[in-house]
């Protein structure tokens, strides 16, 4: 089939599509022409595969406390473990179809008219996005998310490995600022299980807005997960697994991870000791590292290496900026009390200013070195 899709050959056109289904089945024969170069066997494809097995354990617990949440709001409580799964899988599976039909046609259909590569960037990015999006959320916003992210987000700054923002997370943002009366930061969908709701869906709060009112969701029940939430973020317990895979394999810097606990945990007691006696400033520090979104994002979207510092002390500051940002919005915008994604966003936009000062720093101190020599 190949000399079919080379070029002269009769679908030369479509040669960009060829190319990436042949490259995500096999190891490509291409090599090097030019210059001399130090290689290994990790490339793109496999260090989005490492993330995709790292994502596995927060979604299939997210796929099932979708349909146990559910099931515990219409009052069912004799529904089994299989039957929670069930229920949550034909409610995530229709968001993962949408945001991998539409994200993916962006990028084919772009690859094809600049005649270059489909690279395998999307095939995490198609599954972080339902991840982060609350249990039930209309298909078509989905689908519009997706779209804008891919294509302002990505694709206008030249494609994978270009952007600035994490695509997953302005799929979000999107959402949040565009549609706000559909989806909001302190409210979650859960998606009817029978007609007898009345309901396609509703909305209830989430432990981030429960906590503002001073109810308290115990911190075993938020380290495992069952609680509300967008999808993949509420168990941290799961989340962290895929973290330590994704150390084991090297594809995260644990430097950023480590920086945004950190970062978030002395954020959180400052507030604890210095801060108003009211609202979410007294939430335990620790708790506010199994809440909302917190850990997922330290996790799997801080440590972005396309997004993130690429200096080590950058590294280190830009990590202990997130945890700081994230825990100041959710105590002092009381609009909004999920704070992460807008930090990981700001610092993501802040890097390559880090990256510089960080730059410029050794470069002086070096110059002196040598001048003093």
């Amino acid at each position: 089939m190949k000399p079919n899709f080379e070029k002269g050959g009769k679908y030369e056109k479509f040669h960009s599509t060829f190319e990436a289904f042949e490259s995500f089945l096999f190891a490509p024969a291409t090599t090097n022409e030019g210059g001399v170069h130090v290689r290994d066997g990790v490339d793109l494809k496999r260090v989005i595969s490492m993330v995709i097995l790292a994502l596995i354990p927060a979604t299939i617990f997210g796929i099932w406390n979708t349909g146990y949440q559910s099931f515990t709001h219409a009052g069912v409580v004799d529904a089994s473990t299989l039957d929670c799964f069930l229920h949550g899988l034909y409610v995530f599976l229709p968001m993962v179809i949408v945001s991998y039909v539409v994200g993916l046609g962006i990028e084919f259909a772009t690859a094809q008219i600049r005649g270059e590569q489909v690279n395998e960037g999307f095939l995490a990015t198609g599954l972080l996005i339902p991840l982060v999006l609350p249990a039930g959320v209309p298909l078509w916003m989905v689908a519009v998310a997706t779209a804008f992210s891919v294509i302002f987000a990505k694709e206008v700054f030249g494609g994978t490995g270009m952007n600035i923002w994490n695509p997953a997370l302005i799929a979000r943002a999107f959402l949040f600022f565009a549609y706000p009366s559909k989806m909001s930061g302190d409210a979650v969908w859960y998606y009817g299980v029978n007609a007898a709701d009345g309901a396609d869906a509703v909305t209830g709060a989430t432990a981030l807005s429960q906590a503002a009112a001073h109810i308290y969701t115990p911190f075993t029940d938020a380290f495992l997960g069952v609680m509300p939430g967008s999808i993949g973020e509420t168990s941290a317990l799961c989340i962290l697994l895929g973290g330590l895979f994704l150390l084991f394999t090297g594809v995260a810097s644990w430097k950023v991870m480590f920086s945004v606990f950190v970062g978030g945990a002395l954020t959180a007691y400052g507030f604890n000791m210095f801060g108003p006696e009211t609202g979410i400033a007294q939430l335990p520090w620790y708790d506010h590292l199994v809440y909302g979104g917190f850990c997922f994002g330290a996790v799997f979207m801080a440590t972005d290496p396309v997004t993130s510092c690429r200096t080590e002390c950058g590294k280190y500051i830009y990590g202990l900026l997130i945890g700081f940002v994230a825990i100041v919005v959710r105590v002092l915008n009381p609009g909004y009390p999920e704070g992460m994604m807008l930090a990981i966003l700001f610092m993501n936009t802040m890097a390559p200013l880090i990256d510089y000062i960080i730059v410029e720093t050794n470069v002086s101190r070096r110059k002196k070195r040598a001048i003093a020599k």
